[in-house]
């Protein structure tokens, strides 16, 4: 048996049993990879696949544990060459970050810029999309890191901590009737449009079941990824929108936002937990650990390493 075989059932398994896809992917050919799984079936003496006639079907029993001791070689393998790298070129490389656009454009300007000044010879490779794109990056080692409010936590692949607790806002044009209210109730914002988040991103979940919680229906009139873009439609009077907390800089908020009138939302929504992600069983190179002390002064290099031996409860402090 060999590494490429490895390859090749992991690849498979990726690609939902696609052979075509999985030999596309690694760019090699596809009756290669057939052969390459068959004759590690035939070393093993079991079925990794079932098969009808020569299309796979699903994974067996005993392909399941072939598929989950392989992935855990796999990792063990990136490990070496991260280690290597680690010992042989401390101060160079990629940091691969898997993020929302949120995160990506209100969060993380500041500590990769720090990053930078601190390791000149790193590249910084952002890869934006949804929580659960973040989660899959992350599982298939696209990325080092993973940031995100939704999805991470969920995934028995990662291991994630708490980043920052934030909450939603409203906001509005301040001509606007709400705008002259003390207080805005689930209640009011039921009468009105929504202009809001897109259902996968920013906390939308906690939006939708407040509102079912009070057996309301909200008047969702356009959904985006984009904080901008809310405040954008915002002002045209398309509907109040609710957007997260750290898209409303406040230096911002005395210039090119202070035409709209801000009502923090979290005793309306709840509160959400931004956090950071890592594969189980990593290992992760120095510069990395320094970006996730840049991100927080709770996310030490020695907390990290705890959570990742399973030796530290993540929201213990939550």
């Amino acid at each position: 048996m060999n590494l490429h075989q490895f390859r090749f059932v992991q690849e498979a398994v990726r690609q939902k049993l696609n052979l075509t896809e999985a030999a596309k992917a690694l760019h090699t050919s596809q009756p290669g990879v057939s052969k390459a799984i068959i004759e590690l079936e035939e070393e093993l003496g079991i079925e990794i696949f079932a098969r009808h006639g020569k299309r796979i079907k699903r994974v067996t029993e005993p392909g399941t544990a072939v598929v989950e001791c392989i992935d855990r070689i796999m990792v063990e393998i990136g490990n070496l060459k991260r280690i290597a790298q680690n010992y042989g070129n401390q101060d160079t490389g990629t940091l691969s970050i898997a993020t929302t656009h949120t995160q990506a454009r209100y969060v993380l300007p500041g500590p990769i810029s720090k990053l930078r000044e601190r390791y000149p010879h790193v590249t910084i490779s952002l890869h934006q999309g949804s929580p659960s794109e973040v989660a899959q990056m992350l599982q298939d080692e696209v990325a080092d890191i993973g940031i995100a409010t939704e999805s991470l936590q969920d995934n028995d692949n990662l291991v994630s901590l708490p980043f920052y607790e934030w909450q939603h806002m409203l906001i509005m044009p301040k001509t606007h009737a709400l705008a002259q209210k003390q207080t805005i109730h689930l209640e009011d914002l039921a009468m009105e449009p929504l202009v809001t988040y897109h259902p996968s991103f920013a906390g939308r979940s906690k939006i939708d079941l407040a509102f079912a919680q009070k057996k309301r229906v909200p008047k969702i009139v356009l959904e985006a990824i984009d904080s901008d873009v809310i405040k954008t439609y915002v002002r045209t009077g398309l509907g109040i929108g609710i957007v997260a907390e750290v898209a409303l800089d406040p230096t911002q908020l005395q210039t090119t936002d202070a035409d709209l009138h801000v009502v923090p939302a979290g005793e309306l929504f709840g509160q959400n937990l931004a956090r950071v992600a890592f594969k189980r069983g990593a290992y992760l190179r120095n510069f990395v650990y320094d970006f996730t002390e840049l991100l927080s002064d709770r996310l030490s290099k020695n907390l990290v390493q705890k959570t990742l031996q399973g030796k530290f409860a993540p929201d213990a402090d939550y």
